[in-house]
């Protein structure tokens, strides 16, 4: 897949312990995005936040350190970003979800690897 110029890009903040029928959120929403065809999507663990609960969650208190905040991050082409959109109003109940336009500069994969037996 080939992606330059104008795209969007859907960011989805979510607990680390948000679960999706007994399986983590963040595994719910990649692999859904990777069955639709998106161009790709990534995970970043947060060290600190809040959300609209108003409680911090910190990697410093061992309290606290179990729901740590995620962001899923996926770039694809606006149509296709929306289309997803309606997917994860199933998906998520409690979180944050933008998107926002940005300018895709350069977006290359690898070469598949043929990988002898």
């Amino acid at each position: 897949m080939r992606l330059h110029g104008t795209a969007c890009r859907l960011t989805i903040f979510i607990g680390e312990t948000d679960q999706y029928h007994h399986r983590p959120l963040y595994t719910e929403i990649v692999h859904r995005a990777h069955a639709r065809g998106l161009a790709g999507a990534s995970v970043f663990r947060g060290i600190e936040g809040f959300g609209a609960s108003s409680l911090i969650h910190t990697s410093r208190l061992l309290s606290l350190s179990e729901d740590l905040p995620l962001a899923i991050v996926i770039v694809d082409a606006e149509e296709r970003i929306t289309a997803f959109l309606a997917e994860l109003d199933e998906l998520v109940t409690e979180g944050l979800v933008t998107v926002e336009p940005v300018e895709v500069y350069r977006y290359v994969g690898r070469e598949p690897v043929d990988r002898e037996p």
